[in-house]
């Protein structure tokens, strides 16, 4: 969590109450430097003075409420403030909850806990399909970039898997849309249980999905993904008295030490275009360029 207060003594002791208790926490004493701070440091909680010199609690939240990166931090007003409707009249403005000073140090983790509980329950939710519990497309974006960013470091290879089902839209014409989110359901299932902890797993959009696996090469995910697909095209579905099967194809591209998690994701794609042209049902893997 961040604190920001210009009372530095006070920030740093709430810091140590906090740091005891197991829990990551930086301070801030100029708002000023608030940007590059939660670009870097991205706090699940911040908690924020009312009354600062520069700029109040109350305007320093609707600035970071303005920045869609950060919706889902939970902002708390730290205050001496005790006037219910000028407490009333901050969280109106942007904010979450209003813990008022003096406070015990068993309040004060007490409280921080239980909103840093509640911060994570959304964030999960936020960032997950409904229809599949997989990551959105934003965060499965960022786990790209965040595994690229280690396979740099590490030297590690890393591999990104770009899949979409065969011919889907015929599915839901001729056998309706419940049918293809059961086809959808059943896709994100198989790979989920074929999958190591270790992966990420996100709904692309529609019937297209992508995989991040990490200290995996690029030969390595295509065994894993040609075992998904030949384990996916033998699944029955049915629809009323009908019963069909669907196909997948992907495409695969791994780290090589310069790539950008963009360029993974566009070489991914080419791979699985490259999958489709050649007439579907199959796994292709980017060739170097």
């Amino acid at each position: 969590m961040l604190i920001i207060d210009d009372d530095v003594d006070l920030a740093a002791r709430y810091s140590l109450v906090l740091r005891n208790s197991q829990m990551l926490v930086q301070t801030l004493t100029d708002p000023g430097e608030l940007f590059e701070v939660m670009r870097t440091f991205n706090p699940e909680i911040l908690l924020l003075d009312v009354n600062m010199p520069e700029l109040s609690g109350p305007e320093l939240a609707q600035i970071i409420r303005l920045n869609d990166d950060w919706l889902r931090v939970t902002i708390i007003y730290l205050s001496a403030e005790t006037d219910v409707n000028r407490q009333m009249a901050a969280l109106l403005k942007a904010g979450d909850d209003f813990i008022t000073k003096p406070i015990s140090d068993n309040a004060l983790i007490a409280a921080v806990f239980s909103h840093a509980q509640r911060a994570r329950s959304l964030s999960t939710a936020l960032s997950r399909d409904s229809l599949t519990g997989l990551l959105k497309h934003a965060d499965i974006k960022e786990h790209v970039a965040l595994e690229v960013e280690r396979s740099l470091r590490s030297g590690n290879p890393a591999s990104v898997v770009m899949l979409d089902l065969d011919h889907f839209k015929q599915v839901n014409d001729q056998y309706g849309h419940a049918a293809g989110d059961n086809v959808i359901r059943s896709l994100a299932n198989l790979m989920h249980q074929r999958l190591r902890r270790i992966d990420s797993l996100g709904r692309y959009g529609g019937e297209e999905f992508v995989a991040v696996l990490p200290n995996c090469t690029a030969e390595q995910a295509w065994q894993i993904f040609d075992e998904i697909r030949q384990r996916f095209a033998e699944l029955r579905f049915h629809a009323g008295e009908q019963t069909f099967n669907v196909t997948l194809s992907a495409g695969i591209s791994a780290t090589d030490g310069h790539a950008s998690a963009s360029t993974l994701l566009e070489h991914a794609d080419q791979a699985l275009y490259a999958a489709k042209h050649k007439g579907r049902n199959r796994i292709e893997i980017a060739q170097p360029k």
